[in-house]
């Protein structure tokens, strides 16, 4: 027994075994990724939760080398190596499989908090912002947990932090400026991802991202603007999306001094009750109506028209084709839409 287990440990098999456990373990990550991993897949296409196939699709990329680590690990203990190797080894590997853990573990939450966006809304919108602060705590903590598994004590850390923090402060304050009011806007939750809405200054569009340090904006002409975070908390916002996507949408119709306003009023929410089930985004939840304002003009009768669109993009094109059916429907009841008049009366 003895002669066989001197066998075994001396001579080119000896060196050979080490390197043999680690080709079948890469062998075995292999198949496990070939092949376990594939059918576990089709199981979870049928299942209804998604999270298992963000499971699988970010442990597949880490069978191999997880597979190859135990292998170095258990051959290690093979080679006639000293004990401080052996520490050194150990140490690597385990640094390597916490990181790694800690890389797998922050991208499975970020990606669950990514499917489950439209549960979670009303608590956590889902940005790229809070998608950062879970990935870095994520990180955070994999990295604590691996310097305790090292031996180091993190107490001097977190305390030399505390120090440094003022200078990183100070040297960092318009990011941080930025940082702190981009999680303030996301806490707040009046501005969410799909809202519209218009600065002060003028710029406005969808709220396509709320990122660490800009906001961005997607106009309808499909450009991008970068407001910073710290402007953006500062400024007067319109929100077109913030109680109700539904706006009323007002039209100014002038007509000449010789028409009757009560026709005027009857055919003009007569053609909007009629382009309703035609025009996409004309509603008739809430009755159109007319008002006779602003009034009396210098050469017209000036009405407003109101009725209420699903969006606020979708106010365009209502307004354009209701301009057009009034105009038609005016032309066909004979009523007048007047030129600018000036009239002079000369003294004698």
């Amino acid at each position: 027994m003895d002669s066989l287990k001197s066998l075994v440990t001396a001579g080119w098999f000896g060196k050979l075994l080490p390197f043999s456990v680690i080709f079948l373990f890469w062998i075995l990550g292999f198949v496990l990724k070939r092949v376990a991993l594939k059918l576990l897949g089709k199981i979870a296409i049928k299942t209804k939760w998604k999270g298992d196939e963000i499971v699988i699709c970010a442990v597949r990329g880490w069978l191999i080398p997880w597979s190859v680590m135990l292998g170095i690990s258990l051959a290690a203990e093979m080679w006639n190596l000293s004990e401080r190797a052996l520490n050194v080894i150990d140490k690597g590997l385990l640094s390597v499989a916490i990181l790694s853990v800690s890389f797998v573990a922050a991208r499975i939450c970020v990606e669950l908090f990514r499917s489950h966006a439209e549960t979670i809304e009303k608590v956590l919108p889902a940005t790229s912002l809070t998608q950062n602060i879970i990935r870095i705590t994520i990180l955070t903590l994999g990295t604590l947990i691996l310097l305790n598994g090292l031996g180091i004590s993190i107490t001097p850390i977190i305390t030399g932090l505390g120090i440094g923090g003022l200078a990183v402060a100070l040297a960092l304050q318009d990011t941080l400026s930025n940082l702190f009011a981009g999680i303030h806007l996301t806490a707040a939750k009046q501005i969410k991802i799909g809202d519209y809405i218009r600065l002060e200054s003028g710029e406005e569009g969808y709220v396509a991202d709320i990122g660490w340090r800009n906001v961005t904006l997607k106009m309808i002409s499909n450009n991008m603007i970068l407001v910073p975070n710290s402007k953006l908390a500062q400024s007067i916002i319109t929100n077109y999306h913030f109680a109700d996507r539904k706006i009323r949408l007002s039209i100014p119709i002038s007509v000449s001094y010789e028409s009757d306003p009560e026709k005027v009023e009857r055919v003009l929410i007569d053609e909007v009750k009629k382009a309703a089930p035609e025009v996409k985004g004309l509603l008739t939840d809430d009755e159109p109506f007319v008002r006779f304002m602003p009034g009396f003009g210098d050469f017209s009768l000036d009405f407003t028209l109101f009725c209420q669109v699903k969006d606020f993009t979708d106010m365009y094109l209502v307004e354009h084709e209701l301009r057009k059916r009034i105009f038609k429907r005016f032309r066909k009841e004979g009523i007048e839409i007047p030129f600018p008049i000036q009239t002079i009366y000369m003294r004698s």
